[in-house]
């Protein structure tokens, strides 16, 4: 007696049968898998490290979002109130004034108030901000850096690979966790000490 199994041959239907039934498995597969780094990428968001950021200017040039999901924010307890802020005036002003031509924002993203002799009070208007960095530039090299830059999560994708992050010549981009996801100096806003932008 013969104990060999005969195989019988795969017709046509079972042979397309298996393979869609493989291939769905792997697709199936490949959904949790995205799935999972989906869930693993949505604990961690992209922020710039200020202490790390050299001003260069690529945020406003390089994000996916236009204008740029990068905005000044301001450290108002690490401010001077200086009347000669080097983050708002132009190095060569002409004068000491709020007039177009001695700003050095393009956007005008900055407003100044007066406070008290010598002092002024500076706000980032938010809406007219492109990251382009000028300000923050001004402010470290001429202040003490209070103003600095911050991916607003409230207008970033968080895209897979931060557009911006892989050309930042000070590797400054890096994943936070999305429960403390901004990293400043100092305090935000002015009589509060939340690390959270309002």
């Amino acid at each position: 007696m013969n104990d060999k199994k005969t195989s019988k041959p795969t017709n046509r239907r079972e042979f397309i049968q298996k393979g869609m039934r493989a291939t769905l498995g792997l697709s199936l597969a490949g959904l949790a898998g995205v799935a999972a780094f989906k869930a693993s990428a949505d604990d961690y968001v992209w922020q710039i490290d200020p202490f790390k950021c050299v001003s260069c200017g690529r945020c406003a040039d390089y994000c996916v979002v236009t204008p740029s999901a990068v905005k000044c924010v301001h450290a108002y307890d690490l401010c001077g109130y200086c009347d000669l802020c080097g983050g708002y005036l132009k190095p060569d002003a002409n004068a000491l004034s709020t007039a177009a031509e001695n700003q050095l924002c393009p956007t005008a993203a900055i407003k100044r108030k007066f406070v008290e002799d010598p002092y002024f009070e500076y706000e980032i208007i938010e809406t007219l901000c492109i990251g382009c960095a000028k300000c923050v530039e001004g402010c470290s090299a001429f202040g003490n850096g209070s103003l600095h830059l911050q991916v607003r999560h409230d207008l970033c994708v968080n895209c897979n690979e931060c557009s911006i992050a892989r050309v930042c010549p000070a590797d400054a981009f890096l994943r936070v966790p999305a429960s403390s996801p901004y990293l400043i100096k100092g305090d935000f806003t002015t009589g509060n000490s939340t690390s959270n932008p309002t």
